[in-house]
């Protein structure tokens, strides 16, 4: 028997097959290692779900065959399916499992009960390339920022990165977009201003580099300092050294409430003066005056389709977002690693509050747009301050007695860090009405966490992103079908990222499937008690290795690097 029957056999006292879900073991000298028998199939591509079996064979899909077809075949375990879905793994093409994957456990459990197979990171910041600019920008409260660094320097440091991830032992596959802040910051620090001509250069082989080592593209995060000093000119030029090596500009727009479609515009002109695909990070229209505004971007999405420039978006299925409390500020108060002495500093604190309390400003005003209602505060690490955790900002300012402006900074100073915030911004219309676009796909913009050890509180959606689309919206509202849901999960974003054998259920692909119950599938995760699992997935298998059983986490950790068109092997 192999291990992960052995692990299975622990976690379910395996037996003789007991009906639906039942993980058998039968014996050695079969030619399968898993048969996952009579479910209902949906592959990934979009096409309308069937009945059937699937083979795997080591790290392989061997075969996918009609219902009852492999019931007599030798296989060394044996899921029975029926009544349950079998589908490709999502692939989750914004996440934040740096830590976990490189210092942590590896096993990122909230993210692999949910059904992920696949981790793609790298918005805005990345652990590599490092040089001595990226060290004295890291921040010293986040391990995983200083971690291994010195092994992530030279001309293949973005490859040593991915290499350290998969060293370290993970339950998920994992690769990543080179952050366009991380690059800004190699060339020029936290400089803010137009990069010069030595320091573009700079930026171009950066990004020249990474490609080789397998980054997917480009990230950038346009409303966090030092992203937002980029300028477009830049973003088109480095966009330009991707492209030959099929990268794709993925975006955290400039705007994604005032200036909205003016950030669309942006994006899409860097995208075809660089010559490259533009996906747009968690498409949203943010803060209530901006609502209607969401109809009107998916319009200008479509017109840049039909004009022939490749343009798509991705989202999760949540009204509020998370960053750090320090997106409230103004850009320039962190340029130069200057954030603390510019609010420790009475006139330059005068100058920030009246900016922040300013009706319409040039940059992303979050508190502003949420409202101090809107705002709950979340990351706080030190114990003096642990009365305010999951407090909202109005709350915060009445107890201190204080306008919230300076509750808001006052918070950040005693932290000496950024703190985690949830601002609720959007609508459930617009949720639903951009779930249904053809050109949409799934993220959590989240990290994986395990409960159990997990501390503090964070956004529900690191637990709860895809159980809440296919059991809020496709079960119970009808937002969309199952088969157009798994492929937003599944296919739509290995095609995007040309991540080769994966994200369709197909023979000869890599077994990274997911088996769950669409009667019982949901999150459970809320904005109060986060660290929640979602219920309704039974098997989740990572190169044909069973890393859930009956919902439980095996412990295994057989996740592989995945890396982008432009790889050459070192």
């Amino acid at each position: 028997m192999t291990r992960v029957a052995l692990i299975a056999c622990v976690v379910l006292a395996c037996g003789p097959k007991a009906g639906p879900g039942a993980f058998a073991p039968v014996p050695a000298g079969s030619p399968y290692d898993v048969v996952i028998e009579g479910g209902r199939i949906v592959d990934g591509t979009g096409n309308a779900w069937f009945y059937g079996d699937v083979a795997i064979t080591g790290d392989r899909i061997a075969r996918i065959a009609p219902p009852g077809t492999l019931r007599e075949a030798r296989t060394r375990e044996r899921v029975d399916a029926r009544g349950l879905v079998v589908a490709p793994g999502f692939i989750d093409i914004q996440a934040h499992s740096r830590d976990a994957l490189l210092i942590g456990d590896g096993r990122v459990v909230g993210k692999v009960t949910q059904g992920v197979t696949t981790e793609i990171m790298g918005e805005g910041w990345t652990n590599a390339p490092v040089n001595d600019h990226v060290l004295q920008a890291a921040d010293p409260s986040d391990p995983s920022d200083t971690a291994h660094a010195g092994e992530f320097r030279g001309n293949h440091g973005f490859d040593a990165w991915l290499r350290a991830m998969e060293r370290h032992g993970m339950s998920v596959n994992a690769g990543s977009f080179l952050g366009a802040a991380t690059i800004r910051i190699y060339a020029k620090g936290m400089a803010a201003g137009a990069p010069t001509a030595a320091e573009l250069d700079t930026m171009r082989a950066v990004t020249r580099r990474a490609m080789a080592d397998g980054a997917f593209g480009v990230a950038s995060a346009l409303i966090y300092p030092p992203g937002n000093f980029a300028t477009t000119e830049e973003l088109v030029e480095i966009a330009k050294v991707m492209a030959p090596d099929g990268g794709v500009y993925i975006t955290h727009m400039r705007s994604e409430a005032d200036q909205f479609l003016e950030a669309i515009d942006e994006a899409i002109r860097i995208g075809h003066e660089g010559g490259v695909p533009v996906e747009i990070y968690h498409l949203k229209a943010a803060g209530r005056r901006n609502w209607p505004k969401a109809a009107a971007a998916i319009a200008k999405i479509d017109s840049a389709r039909a004009r022939g420039l490749d343009v798509q978006a991705d989202m999760y299925p949540y009204v509020a977002g998370g960053t750090s409390l320090t997106a409230c500020l103004p850009p320039w108060v962190s340029a130069d690693g200057k954030l603390f002495d510019n609010l420790r500093d009475s006139s330059t604190r005068a100058r920030i509050k009246a900016e922040v309390l300013s009706e319409r400003t040039d940059w992303e005003n979050l508190c502003s747009l949420a409202t101090p209602e809107g705002v709950l505060v979340l990351g706080l690490r030190k114990p003096e301050d642990s009365l305010w955790a999951g407090k909202r900002l109005s709350e915060i300012a009445a107890v201190m007695h204080k306008p919230w402006p300076d509750a808001a900074i006052d918070l950040i100073l005693t932290e000496q860090s950024g703190i985690g915030t949830i601002f609720f911004l959007m609508s459930e219309d617009n949720v639903a009405l951009q779930l249904r676009q053809p050109w949409i796909k799934i993220g959590t913009d989240a990290g994986g966490y395990d409960p159990d050890s997990a501390h503090g509180l964070t956004h529900p959606r690191s637990y709860g992103t895809y159980p809440r689309i296919l059991g809020r919206y496709v079960r119970e509202q009808r937002v969309i079908g199952l088969e157009d849901a798994v492929r937003k999960m599944s296919g739509a974003v290995a095609t995007r990222l040309s991540i080769r054998d994966r994200g369709v259920l197909a023979q000869g692909y890599y077994a990274d499937v997911v088996v769950f119950d669409p009667a019982t599938i949901i999150d459970r995760a809320t904005f109060e008690q986060p660290h929640q699992l979602s219920t309704g997935v039974r098997y989740v298998f990572v190169n044909g290795v069973a890393v859930v059983s009956n919902g439980r986490h095996t412990g295994a950790k057989p996740g592989r690097i995945v890396r982008g068109p432009g790889y050459r092997r070192p």
